[in-house]
């Protein structure tokens, strides 16, 4: 049996769907800071540490975060290249939100 190859629309799915939840949003933000060891993230929230690392390993299996052994933790660091391709992914529809942002614009103006 041929393993599947991963298509960039699943990558991108992938993505999409980790972003979906607002715990796995809050932990890249919080990792924008720099990289923090699981039980510190965990710290942070009111949830389990298995919920907690139940989302890192959606953010980890989506690409967003990479986690390596120190000691007995583990280091969660956040890794933006499947942002950036989701900004790529993204940048075609920007004019429909650059028009509606100006009719926005307009209408307050008018205000």
């Amino acid at each position: 049996m041929l393993a599947r190859v991963t298509t960039e629309t699943e990558n991108t799915d992938r993505v999409f769907l980790a972003l979906a939840n607002p715990v796995r949003r809050e932990l890249l933000q919080i990792l924008r800071t720099g990289p923090l060891a699981a039980g510190e993230l965990s710290e942070r929230f009111t949830l389990s540490r298995p919920a907690i690392a139940e989302h890192l390993k959606v953010l980890r299996d989506a690409g967003l975060v990479a986690d390596a052994p120190s000691g007995r933790r583990r280091i969660y660091r956040l890794t933006a290249d499947p942002l950036a391709d989701l900004g790529d992914w993204l940048h075609p529809f920007e004019k429909f939100w650059r028009a509606r942002l100006s009719a926005l614009a307009e209408v307050a103006e008018e205000l």
